[in-house]
């Protein structure tokens, strides 16, 4: 019987059958019993048996000697930690540390327990994640209305009638910020009962070119755009729907003063979508028996170009998407938009239902150099570089990578790895050698996906149906490697040793974890004797909505299907008014920041693009996901490449104002007119990835450290102003 395993290399979370000969993964396929993905699977999940085998993956420490990386033991790896760590803060304080988290660890149940302890025993302010190249905007407006920045009401894309895409291509991310396996099942579905898909994206991507209807809008205008809707449906009539109770009546007419500026016909130019198109589109999202209109990272990282300088609204466009479905009626209803009861608990679950703390917007922590503002706890990575290159006594001189690429992942890649080179001590976990950690004087390896256990904590949160499964680990660690867990446990008690100046294990510092999980001590005699992820996952099924056990969950290997998405208002929210806080004052500063820009557009601009055969910088090294539809091309409209004269196939110079870089060109008609589209993840040839189908372009040299986002400290990824020309 082949091994159940739950994919974890994206957020659809497939189910997974591996069959296993000789110790070597043979076959896998999708799980038709799965409950949450019934056998969908993509090229990710088929590749999972490569990464596991792959030669180039790290299964031992490495340390810096001479310059050079080699093998070490886990003990030598941690004393180099210990020393290194201990002479920066004991000489600086613990603010000579950052943290930098990549996004790989919203996919691992062991980073979402353990992490935190990390962070905690650091006690540095300074602590980055990639959520600032992502989706922190929409973090931070869901946080603003609802009280969480995990208060996510995502499509019920199962019995809408309507549903209408900004900025998103989930027929090729399997979904994102929304937990939704076999995307194309649903598309198919939603059409097969009589439903509509409306894509709004500058370039035909796979998901728009299966849509009803496309707008190929100009990049960065979203915001434009969403305003201008949500400006007609108040203009035609409001109906909230389930949230009429739950929003405060004077709301709506504030909303309507500050987004008078925005009719139809304001936007239409700057947009490049007819006026009369907006209209119809906002009439047919109020007018629809049920709709959902969803945005992703187009919505949350694009640039409008005021005044000659790029802005990021990335905070005020996921405003206005929840505006739009609260106005239109969709909120909380079957086909709308609805909340997830997570079976682990989260945090719309915590706490009193009803009622909460909210978010502090912006932070109270200011950074060094720009005195930029936290944000939900973190700093925002455009930030990093200069806090280590620029000097002080209170610089970043170290510097922690979990499952993370900064130098390929954020803006002005080029000086991040020079930064790189200015640090006292760089220490990487992660599975290979980079082109972040190929700089590091520490690589401690973190082992297989199919080496350890899981469950999605996170994704839980985010899921288009209540669903919950557990898969325990396909194989035994190999010789030499350590559990991630007790890496992460083992870096915790250090840096606790370091700062109150008694080192405990990392038994202790797990028993302290699953302390601050169960927060009763009768729980934790009821999970007994397991310990690690295991009693973790035990304590948090026991505590959460529905009361299960992982005991259930080890009983049914398929997972247990907990049903469709159902109404969850009031007792969702954690605003301090216990209301749905539709009109906060940053947002409403946000839109009168809007309606004073002077917008302007730049002649040819670059967007991102996503792809299915990898993961931002990852997998692409592997034999079986190269090549494909994994190409790193710049794709330029027709008219574009005649006017620069470049040649299909052919090379050409991109340039914009932070770097320059040559990109193989991919003439088409699937971009808009003044559109070069790059993927990201890509990147040149280095000592770690240098395999010839992997050699590409790394867009974010071309990305600015400008420019952010105020409230959510959201870097400008997409529709920066470039040139192109022939490489001659």
């Amino acid at each position: 019987m082949p091994a159940r395993h739950i994919c974890p290399l994206c957020e659809a979370t497939c189910g997974l059958l591996i069959s296993v000969e000789d110790d070597h993964v043979s076959a896998v396929r999708g799980d038709p019993e799965d409950v949450f993905s019934r056998g969908f699977i993509c090229p990710k999940g088929v590749a999972v048996g490569d990464l596991h085998h792959d030669p180039a993956r790290l299964r031992t420490p490495l340390v810096r000697d001479e310059g050079q990386l080699r093998e070490a033991t886990w003990d030598e790896a941690f004393d180099r930690i210990r020393a290194g760590l201990r002479q920066i803060i004991e000489a600086h304080g613990p603010d000579a540390v950052a943290l930098y988290l990549g996004n790989p660890n919203a996919h691992n149940v062991t980073s979402t327990f353990y992490l935190p302890a990390l962070v905690r025993a650091l006690r540095t302010k300074y602590r980055f994640t990639a959520s600032t190249v992502d989706q922190m905007p929409q973090q931070v407006a869901l946080g603003l209305v609802f009280g969480t920045e995990l208060s996510v009401p995502v499509p019920d894309i199962d019995r809408t009638d309507l549903l209408v895409i900004l900025g998103g291509n989930p027929l090729v991310s399997n979904g994102s910020m929304m937990t939704v396996p076999d995307m194309p099942g649903r598309l198919r579905a939603l059409k097969a009962r009589g439903g509509r898909l409306v894509v709004v994206d500058p370039v035909r991507t796979r998901t728009a070119d299966a849509a009803d209807q496309h707008l190929a809008i100009r990049p960065g205008t979203d915001v434009l755009l969403l305003a201008a809707l949500v400006n007609t449906v108040l203009a035609d009539g409001v109906d909230l729907g389930p949230a009429a109770d739950h929003v405060d009546p004077d709301a709506i007419a504030h909303l309507r003063e500050v987004l008078a500026p925005f009719p139809a016909a304001a936007v239409a130019e700057a947009t490049g979508i007819p006026a009369e198109t907006i209209v119809r589109l906002a009439r047919d999202i109020a007018q629809s028996p049920s709709a959902a209109v969803y945005g992703r990272l187009g919505t949350s990282t694009s640039g409008l170009l005021v005044d000659g300088e790029l802005t990021n609204f990335g905070t005020l466009a996921s405003w206005l998407i929840v505006v739009l479905n609260v106005i239109t009626g969709n909120l909380d209803r079957p086909g709308g938009v609805m909340f997830p009861l997570p079976p682990a608990g989260g945090p719309t679950t915590f706490g009193t239902p009803g009622s909460g703390r909210g978010v502090r917007v912006p932070g109270s922590r200011r950074t060094r150099v720009r005195g930029l503002p936290s944000v939900l706890g973190e700093f925002p990575v455009a930030a990093l570089a200069e806090e280590i290159d620029t000097s002080g006594d209170d610089r970043i001189r170290a510097l922690i990578t979990v499952a993370g690429n900064p130098v390929v992942s954020t803006p002005d890649a080029t000086r991040m790895e020079r930064a790189l080179g200015q640090l006292d001590l760089l220490v990487c976990l992660d599975m290979y050698v980079t082109e972040t950690s190929r700089h590091a004087d520490v690589i401690l390896p973190a082992p297989s996906p199919l080496a350890r256990s899981h469950y999605d904590v996170v994704f839980g949160s985010l899921a288009v149906r209540n669903a919950a499964r557990w898969s325990p680990a396909v194989f035994p660690l190999g010789p030499g490697e350590k559990d991630e867990g007790q890496v992460l446990l083992m870096l915790a008690a250090i840096a606790a040793g370091i700062n109150s100046g008694s080192e405990p294990t990392p038994e202790q510092m797990d028993d302290l974890v699953a302390m601050t999980v169960a927060e009763d001590v009768s729980l934790l005699g009821a999970v007994a004797p397991r310990r690690g992820v295991a009693r973790l996952i035990d304590i948090s099924l026991r505590k959460g909505p529905y009361e299960l056990t992982l005991d259930d969950l080890e009983s049914a290997p398929a997972g247990i299907d907990l049903g469709p998405l159902q109404p969850r208002l009031p007792e969702v929210l954690r605003t301090p008014s216990g209301r749905i806080e539709l009109v906060p004052e940053q947002l409403i500063a946000e839109c009168r920041r809007l309606a004073a820009a002077e917008v302007e557009q730049a002649p040819l601009v670059l967007v991102g693009r996503r792809q299915l055969r990898t993961n931002n910088s990852w997998l692409r090294t592997l034999p079986r996901l190269a090549g494909g539809s994994s190409r790193c091309t710049a794709q330029v409209h027709p008219d574009d490449a005649v006017e620069a004269g470049l040649i299909d196939g052919g090379h050409a110079w991109l340039t914009s104002a932070s770097g320059r870089q040559r990109v193989e060109v991919e003439v088409t008609d699937a971009v808009r007119s003044g559109v070069i589209c790059l993927p990201h993840g890509w990147a040149p040839a280095s000592d770690a990835w240098a395999v010839d189908a992997t050699i590409g372009t790394n867009s974010n040299v071309l990305t600015p450290l400008t420019g952010l986002d105020p409230l959510s400290g959201t870097a400008v990824l997409n529709a920066v102003p470039v040139t192109i020309s022939p490489d001659s």
